[in-house]
Formats: structure tokens, sequence, C-alpha cells
């Protein structure tokens, strides 16, 4: 018997944040993934982030495509808004979302053949338009649903659990957000918790196109030797450039900064991320020197984790288009329609 419904009962005791939110509150339904799936683990981690946040669950929108990940938003944050899109046109819908409603935080969820087979093109656009939102790709190489035939990331010479070999080259989605312009890009590993959070967190509160991808192994389709996004190969393999803190703009940082360890990267909200470099030589905030850092440790067979790069002055599609601040759901009549005469000045402006 299987049981998709949580006691509504909490435990007296149970620590509460500051808007008086237990960890349970940012819980959803019992998870019918396969047991040990990576997407689950990603599921924790956001539910784990929010409630650090201290952030209302009604103030988020969570919006997906089709598949395996993007059944995972029914698993978090029951109590928000969500809207389950077809495959591959979540990031169209959640822009039409955005645009309407400013005042909400979103957050899209896909995976790996979600967003980089039929909805690339709907990726591509979210990230160069700076669409504010934090875009998580569940990412496990396979097609899931229909029994694991590789997926657009899978990587070349990788294998199935049939023992097919993969021929055709990868599609690097974090490659592609960093020169599509995404201003926070990262990536992470599903079985890695303390890294994971604090991404997650920083992604949400960033304010621009923030882009997360998030090997998340498939323990049913991908979890083989000759997978490249099975759990031994990622652990063996994981090349960490960074281990980040998130710091609320209310917290004092009392940590003093080493060169070559420690950067503190103020947000535009004021918020701080604590960046603590594993590599000296690594610099976050450069686009281009951290699309080459990550090609040459791709070539050798090394999955970069981290904060691969952050633009501090992030800018959103709002600013771009240079919209009401007041959202558009909440103007009145009066305001979209203000008149002949303003349309007239309008027109005129056109000739």
């Amino acid at each position: 018997m299987t049981y998709l419904a949580k006691p509504k009962l909490h435990h007296p005791s149970l620590t509460t944040n500051k808007v008086g939110y237990t960890r349970r509150d940012y819980e959803g339904r019992i998870s019918t993934l396969c047991a040990g799936c990576g997407h689950d683990s990603i599921s924790a981690a956001i539910i784990q982030a929010c409630w650090e946040l201290d952030i209302e669950p009604h103030r988020v929108a969570k919006l997906s495509g089709i598949g395996c990940s993007s059944k995972t938003p029914d698993y978090f944050l029951g109590a928000s808004h969500g809207f389950n899109t077809v495959h591959g046109r979540m990031p169209s819908v959640l822009t039409g979302a955005n645009l309407a409603n400013r005042d909400l935080l979103y957050l899209g969820v896909s995976g790996d053949g979600d967003s980089a087979s039929i909805g690339l093109g709907q990726f591509a656009n979210a990230m160069r338009r700076g669409v504010c939102m934090a875009y998580i790709v569940e990412n496990n190489g396979v097609y899931g649903l229909t029994k694991g035939q590789f997926s657009a990331t899978a990587d070349r010479g990788s294998k199935s659990k049939k023992g097919v070999v993969n021929r055709d080259n990868p599609i690097d989605l974090v490659g592609l957000a960093l020169q599509l312009g995404a201003t926070y890009v990262a990536r992470s590993f599903s079985g890695d918790k303390a890294q994971l959070v604090p991404l997650i967190k920083g992604a949400i509160e960033h304010g621009g196109a923030a882009f997360i991808d998030i090997i998340s192994p498939c323990v049913t389709f991908n979890n083989h030797s000759g997978s490249t996004k099975s759990y031994d190969y990622v652990r063996q393999h994981n090349e960490a450039v960074s281990r980040i803190d998130f710091i609320t703009e209310h917290s004092e940082i009392t940590a003093e900064y080493v060169a070559g360890e420690v950067i503190d990267v103020q947000q535009h909200d004021g918020s701080t991320l604590r960046l603590r470099k594993l590599h000296a030589d690594y610099d976050p905030t450069d686009r281009y020197a951290a699309l080459s850092y990550i090609n040459a440790h791709q070539a050798r067979g090394e999955v970069v984790t981290g904060l691969l790069y952050l633009d501090p002055v992030a800018t959103d599609l709002h600013t771009s288009l240079n919209t009401s601040e007041t959202p558009l759901h909440a103007l009145n009549e009066n305001a979209l329609c203000p008149g002949s005469r303003v349309l007239e000045k309008l027109n005129a402006s056109l000739r």
C-alpha cells in the first residue's frame, strides 16, 4: 500500500524559523520516485534552504515541465504556488508569471531532457533575458520515465545499463548558461548537501538569472560502472572549486578575510555569499575564465562543482523592460488604460 499524505500533526518541540514555520511546513507530499533517487535529496536541500532563509511558503512560485525531475515540486513547499507546464515549456510560462507578478520568488525545476532537448531554446532565452529565477536542473543523463535512453547531457563514451555506448557529444548546460549571460552559475551533486544548500540559498536570493546544474544519479537506469552520472563516478571525479556559506543581510560578518582562501561577494540585496576557495587561482567573477576552467577539467573527466560564476550587480528582465514597480496583476483599469491622449502621444513618438 502506498501512502501519499503525511501526518498533519507536528511535534510541539520542532524548531521554528523567524517567520514561525517548522521545517515540516516546507515539505510536500510523500515522494513516489525510486528509493535512493538523487532528486529526493535535491528536494530535501530546497526544503532546508527555504526554511533557513525564513521564506514564507506562499511567496514562492514553483514551476516545472515534464519528467522525473518535474514531479519533484509536489514533494516540497506544499503551501506555495505551483504550476506543472508541458514538456520543455517551463521557462516561458515562468517568464509570463514573473512579468505579471514580480513580488513572488520564482523557482524553476527541470531535468536534462526537459531543458537540454525539447526545451533547449526555452532555457537559452530565459538565461539571455535575465529572468529573475532560480533555475534548477536535476541532471541524471537519462530519460528515466521512458526507461533509460541517453539524454542530451550524457557524456560521449558513457555506457547505458544495457551496455550501449553513447556516440553523441553532450550539451553542457553550465557552459551555455555562462555564454548566454546568466549572472549566477553553479554545479553541484545531489549527494553533497553541505555544498548544495548554500548554493540554492544564494540562487533564490540572487535577484537575476541564477542557474544550478545538479548531478543527480538515477538509481534505476544510470548508476552503474559505465555511467559518468553515477554516485561512484561523481564522488571519485568531483573537483570542487569552492565551498559556500550564505549570510543574510541581517547577520553580522565575523570571519576575517584571508587572501586565497575566503572571498565575500555582496549580493544586490545586501546579503553576502562567502566563498571558501579550494583553488587559489580560481576567480568566480570572471565569466570567460570560468568557462575555460570548466572545459579544461571536463577534458580530464572531472566534474567541477561549486559556485562557478557570480555577477554581484545582476540585473533582470524587469530592469531591461523598465516595467512598473507595481506588479502588473495589481494595476487597476486607470493605470492599464490611461486614455486616448496618452495613446496618441505614444503613437506619435513611434512615427
